[in-house]
């Protein structure tokens, strides 16, 4: 069984900044990528930030240049530095994990996410 817990969403004004964290846990024979995507209210989820396992990065147009993701020295972990935000930010955020695990099954997991509010 693998678990996809998130943390470090919060109220934060206009131009503040924030750190999400994700972890990924359980019987995890090896992680792909991991990544966090966003869903705003009456809004579909939307692609964030990914990480591969060789470290590369991809980023929303909307997000590049103030949000950067990073994997920690566990590599089961990743994070999200979020500088400069917006209104628009505002969203819970999802982690999102594409890994093996078991007896070599692959799939995407999912953390239950977390609420980022931007306002004044």
């Amino acid at each position: 069984q693998v678990q996809v817990v998130e943390s470090g969403g919060g109220l934060v004004q206009p131009g503040g900044s924030l750190r999400l964290s994700c972890a990924a846990s359980g019987s995890i024979l090896r992680i792909n990528a991991m990544g966090w995507y966003r869903q705003a209210p009456g809004k579909q989820r939307e692609l964030v930030a990914t990480i591969t396992s060789s470290g590369s990065t991809n980023y929303a147009d909307s997000v590049k240049g103030r949000f950067t993701i990073s994997r920690g020295n566990a590599k089961n972990t990743v994070y999200l530095q979020m500088s400069s935000l917006k209104p628009e930010d505002t969203a819970v955020y999802y982690c999102n994990a594409n890994l093996v695990f078991g007896l070599g099954f692959r799939d995407d997991f999912w953390g239950q996410g977390t609420q980022v509010t931007v306002s004044s």
